[in-house]
């Protein structure tokens, strides 16, 4: 009696994972992000050079400015779940990177800077997680709808402008993400996509009276596979063997 009990419990947990289990994928990704700057004490500031040498000085740095946009890379793996048609949750393990192009300043009270950019890199390990809302448009392809929340573990960073702010963002935080995505099918159970992602981060970083935060688009290629349909949604179907059954 026990043997049965445990094939039983068996074969459920079986088809159980079956159902919320609906594939697995890899993707590439190109990026390109910057960096947003509020300095609140920039009211502060004077227009009167002889007061070069006084407090005010540090006023000027850095000014409010938004940085120019830095191209880069990312790649990841996720997993899809849940035994629904329309609702999905996604969740991935990716590799990126993040940064900016700015320009220093040379001398913050006259606002001098730098002819050339330098670029502030930052290298990311991510666990991104999403809810997947799928709408069918035939042939098998589906567009989709995924907000979410990446956590994000800054595992290197090379800094070339701004160092006292720019070097400050924290080793773990997390950012907001909203993706939108076209999936369709390429042969077998192997299918195709592409997304494209706004990850903000959700809260500004802050140091002394200056907050900067993060801004990153990122677009998505990749290939997915999917267990067949029957392993998915007519696991308890009754199956056609014949004439001789």
């Amino acid at each position: 009696m026990k043997k049965i009990l445990v094939i039983v419990l068996l074969i459920s947990l079986q088809k159980a994972n079956a159902q919320f289990f609906r594939g697995v994928g890899i993707f590439g990704a190109v990026d390109h992000s910057c960096h947003y700057y509020n300095n609140e004490d920039a009211d502060k500031r004077t227009l009167d050079p002889l007061d070069y040498n006084s407090s005010t000085y540090t006023y000027y740095y850095p000014r409010n400015h938004i940085s120019r946009e830095y191209f880069s890379w990312g790649a990841g793996i996720f997993a899809e779940l849940l035994p629904y048609d329309r609702f999905r949750w996604q969740t991935e393990f990716e590799f990126t990177h993040k940064g900016a192009k700015e320009k220093e300043l040379i001398d913050p009270f006259f606002g001098t800077r730098t002819d050339g950019f330098s670029v502030n890199k930052y290298t990311y390990i991510q666990w991104n997680n999403y809810l997947k809302f799928y709408n069918p448009i035939g042939l098998s392809s589906h567009w989709y709808l995924m907000p979410g929340i990446r956590l994000e573990y800054l595992f290197s960073q090379s800094i070339s402008a701004y160092a006292p702010y720019a070097g400050s963002f924290p080793k773990i935080f997390f950012s907001g993400d909203v993706g939108l995505g076209y999936e369709f099918p390429l042969f077998k159970n192997f299918y195709g996509f592409t997304e494209y992602h706004w990850n903000p981060d959700i809260l500004s970083h802050k140091k002394d009276a200056v907050s900067y935060r993060n801004r990153t688009f990122e677009l998505r290629i990749g290939i997915m596979y999917r267990p067949r349909k029957r392993n998915i949604d007519d696991c308890n179907a009754p199956r056609y063997n014949g004439p001789a059954y």
